[in-house]
């Protein structure tokens, strides 16, 4: 009687070491597969910085109680505007709020004691649209366009696109970086996107 329990007890623990070391690695596997992302998945969730002037943005500066000082103007070539008065100041790279003082600061020198200066963007550098969409090239931007919007604007997608990942190149950027292809995935002033082909 007690050889057969120990004979049972032997063949139980068998069975749970043969079974535990069958369904491990089948486990570890099956969790890889779900976890492991394809090679053109997303890197990461893409979000836009707060926006920097660049050449060709219009703006709108209003100098409160100068309406010779108000007005549309270009930012040029060279980065900078040309206003009445104080001449050129520097616009690219900088800030909304940045752009403002530093007009600001040029009419104090010797202009205005205390400018109250506000500026607007009226209209923003183009974006871009490459690859698997109806119709390609340069379109305008408009206030939290995303890229569905985008796509929307070059009418759709073509029937080969890949409708899943997106390829986003930053107009200061060096390269482009992929991301997840939804509503929540912002456009930027100056960006070229490019929506790649799904291999079938």
């Amino acid at each position: 009687m007690l050889n057969w329990l120990r004979a049972g007890l032997v063949g139980l623990m068998l069975v749970v070491g043969v079974s535990g070391c069958a369904s491990s690695p089948a486990g570890a596997e099956s969790l890889a597969a779900i976890i492991a992302p394809s090679g053109d998945e997303p890197v990461a969730v893409r979000s836009v910085p707060e926006y920097r002037l660049g050449a060709a943005d219009k703006v709108r500066v209003n100098v409160f109680g100068e309406e010779a000082l108000t007005g549309e103007f270009i930012v040029g070539g060279s980065g900078k505007v040309s206003l009445p008065l104080i001449g050129e100041v520097q616009a690219a790279g900088l800030t909304i709020g940045q752009f403002q003082e530093e007009i600001a600061q040029a009419l104090r020198q010797g202009y205005i004691n205390e400018p109250r200066v506000s500026a607007e963007v009226l209209n923003y550098r183009p974006f871009y649209i490459l690859g698997e969409v109806k119709k390609p090239g340069e379109y305008p931007y408009t206030n939290n366009l995303t890229v569905l919007n985008a796509v929307a604007t070059a009418e759709g997608f073509s029937y080969r696109a890949n409708t899943r990942v997106v390829y986003i190149k930053r107009a200061d950027g060096v390269g482009e970086q992929a991301f997840p292809l939804t509503t929540a995935t912002q456009v930027a002033p100056g960006d070229t996107i490019r929506i790649g082909e799904r291999f079938f």
